[in-house]
């Protein structure tokens, strides 16, 4: 659907209806008026116009008004930075807009935005292109979207979304002006894109912000939505650190200034004309702004940005692991005091971390010294460090704090395939049950496809605390409480043994769907 301007002329008039006043009437409207600071006009017995701004009252409500505080305006903060913000159109070739996904979703299938996208409502969720990136039936696509300039000689930020697949990129400045830019480097994990536009050496551009917002701080939006370039918003932060589901480094600022289609790529700055965040992606129902996006914080832009200038893509650490959050429960497992630090449940084989020794069931609580909360926040602190980099891991093994060394690895830029769960069930006996968690067992050399290793769940009670905790048939469970486990009798065996030391869960190490994730299962009583 096209946009279209609106035709103001168009638009019905409507008007207060004409009354007729008493003289007395008249002179106390006048008056009230006067003190509102609004014109108005009455008749003198001349047929003048009376004057109503001269009289002794409205000198001494004016002198009054004077001495209170004025709201505070965004206008010279507004005039200094806009002239940094910039439109960005896009081209996308007809045999891009062919090969697209089916369904006009914006990202490539399977990549984080993409699923971010399905996750937070379709098209009229993300605040990039208007009526999607697709395109059906083969024909040539257009896109819009904002950014900003970082430099006097024309290196801009934007989203990756905006300008990834696009064979043309043109943007426009706040005076009007239209230049040709060439993308310089993309970053699909963080969502980002630097991009250099010719024609000038002396374009106005912002400052990336060095310290961290706070919540509360007021920011604003300056941006492109719905292709009306130069629009600015004003808001809160809302929150920070918020996980959108976008991946491992998900560390967005949340703000309620209104951001639209086409907002994306544009900067949020702060009172003091800052960038502070990269606005990204909204939450909407209805398409619109509900008072929920979500930017990029500066920080990660500029590590990001960098890289791309420098090399034209973005090089990770990387130690092999796949890792998740330590729960109150997985931490009251392993005799843990605080749910801290992050989980590894399976590392990768010949990668840096299992060639030093750490091993499924480790906790990894520091880096460098520095207390790791979660595991989003070790992802980020080891992508942040460079590829052969010496580093020091805290580590809790088996309930023993170890320090290990390794050096970093470089993130692989493509997602290896995953094994394959051997999801056919096909051939397996009922299974033994395991008393009080809901669910029946059977080793796994005895069901077809599921290897030879730990016990494959066979049924699963949905009002069992198995079910609570996501087990459903075709998990393999490899071990219970850190032991191996091959048969039901197994897994009884170290149930009963928890039990006996007073744990109020069990801790499982689980295969679903080719990955491995813990799970902590609460042992009923008695």
């Amino acid at each position: 659907m096209t946009d279209r301007p609106t035709d103001l002329s168009s638009l019905p008039s409507y008007r207060q209806p004409r009354r007729v006043f008493s003289a007395r009437k008249l002179a106390l409207m006048a008056s009230v008026v006067a003190g509102l600071g609004i014109a108005a006009y009455g008749l003198s017995p001349q047929g003048a116009p009376l004057d109503v701004f001269s009289t002794a009252a409205h000198a001494q409500v004016a002198n009054e008004v004077s001495k209170v505080a004025r709201p505070v305006g965004f206008a010279d903060i507004v005039e200094r930075v806009k002239p940094s913000v910039i439109s960005v159109k896009v081209n996308i070739a007809e045999k891009v807009a062919k090969n697209d996904n089916d369904d006009d979703t914006p990202f490539q299938p399977g990549s984080p935005m993409e699923r971010f996208f399905r996750r937070f409502g379709g098209e009229n969720g993300i605040p990039g292109m208007p009526g999607g990136r697709g395109g059906r039936g083969g024909r040539a696509v257009t896109g819009q979207g904002s950014g900003f300039f970082i430099s006097a000689d024309g290196y801009a930020v934007t989203n990756n979304h905006v300008v990834d697949g696009a064979d043309k990129v043109e943007v426009t400045t706040d005076d009007g002006k239209t230049y040709s830019a060439k993308v310089i480097g993309t970053d699909q994990r963080t969502d980002l894109a630097l991009i250099k536009v010719e024609g000038s050496s002396s374009f106005p551009f912002a400052k990336l912000a060095d310290g961290k917002p706070r919540i509360g701080d007021w920011v604003l939006a300056v941006g492109n939505p719905f292709g009306l370039g130069g629009t600015v918003t004003a808001g809160i932060v809302s929150a920070v650190g918020r996980d959108i589901g976008n991946g491992p480094y998900d560390d967005f600022i949340q703000i309620d200034a209104p951001v639209n289609k086409g907002n994306s790529g544009g900067p949020a700055f702060d009172v003091d004309g800052n960038v502070v965040g990269v606005n990204t992606a909204i939450y909407s129902p209805s398409g619109g702004s509900v008072g929920i996006a979500f930017s990029i914080p500066a920080s990660t832009v500029k590590s990001v940005i960098a890289q791309l200038k420098d090399n034209g893509s973005v090089s990770r650490g990387w130690i092999g692991v796949q890792i998740q959050p330590v729960t109150q429960d997985i931490a009251d497992s392993l005799g843990m005091k605080k749910a801290e630090g992050a989980l590894v449940a399976e590392p990768q084989a010949n990668g840096p971390a299992a060639k030093a020794g750490i091993q499924s069931g480790d906790v990894i609580t520091a880096v460098n010294g520095e207390p790791v909360k979660d595991a989003r926040e070790l992802a980020r602190t080891i992508g942040g460090i460079a590829p052969g980099a010496a580093v020091k891991l805290n580590v809790l093994s088996k309930g023993q704090e170890k320090t290990i060394n390794l050096t970093l690895g470089k993130l692989p830029n493509t997602v290896e395939a995953k094994a394959d769960s051997g999801g056919d069930n096909g051939g397996s006996s009922r299974g033994a049950d395991v008393p009080k968690l809901g669910m029946t067992v059977a080793p796994a050399s005895s069901v077809a496809g599921a290897g030879k290793e730990g016990v494959v769940v066979t049924e699963v009670d949905p009002k069992s605390a198995a079910a609570d905790r996501g087990f459903k048939e075709g998990d393999v469970i490899l071990e219970v409480a850190g032991k191996s486990v091959t048969s039901a009798g197994d897994v009884r065996e170290a149930i009963n043994a928890a039990k006996s030391d007073n744990k109020n869960s069990v801790l499982m190490r689980v295969k679903s769907g080719g990955q491995s994730r813990f799970v902590a299962v609460p042992l009923a009583k008695g």
